[in-house]
């Protein structure tokens, strides 16, 4: 509840900043609060994972959140290049391991993530993990309560 309770104080303080003309103001409050969370995992298609990824930011005026399991610096250089290009606010996580339990672990702590955004090669690779120990694929990444969005690699 408390959760709840911050998000609607973040919004009465956004519109109070609003009303005094500070729209600008009020914009970034409003904007810092979600977030769309990329997985870079150095294979497929993460060209077109990016580009998907900012034309969500940019239409429901979010933030990047970057979870890099594995992929090259030389990239995330590049892309962080063009986050500041395009003004898009962003953050990156750099894990070892798994992309499934990063990617809830993630969610947990962050709360304002409104999509989650992965390659259909890591999504394949994963739902055949867990169809192989009967738990599916789907029924691992429910918990995140929000969006995930496969592209197509």
């Amino acid at each position: 509840m408390s959760n709840l309770s911050k998000k609607i104080e973040d919004i009465l303080t956004a519109a109070t900043f609003a009303e005094a003309g500070e729209f600008d103001t009020a914009m970034e409050m409003l904007k810092s609060r979600q977030k769309v969370l990329l997985t870079l995992t150095g294979k497929g298609a993460n060209e077109k994972l990016f580009k998907y990824a900012v034309n969500i930011c940019k239409r429901i005026n979010a933030g990047l959140e970057i979870l890099s399991v594995a992929a090259t610096d030389i990239l995330l250089e590049q892309f962080i290049e063009r986050l500041k290009h395009e003004g898009i606010e962003y953050h990156v996580t750099k894990r070892e391991g798994g992309i499934k339990d990063a990617i809830i672990d993630l969610k947990k702590r962050m709360m304002e993530i409104n999509f989650v955004v992965i390659d259909s090669s890591v999504y394949e690779d994963m739902d055949a993990e867990y169809n192989r120990s009967d738990k599916g694929i789907v029924k691992v990444l429910k918990g995140l309560k929000c969006p995930l969005v496969v592209v197509e690699a």
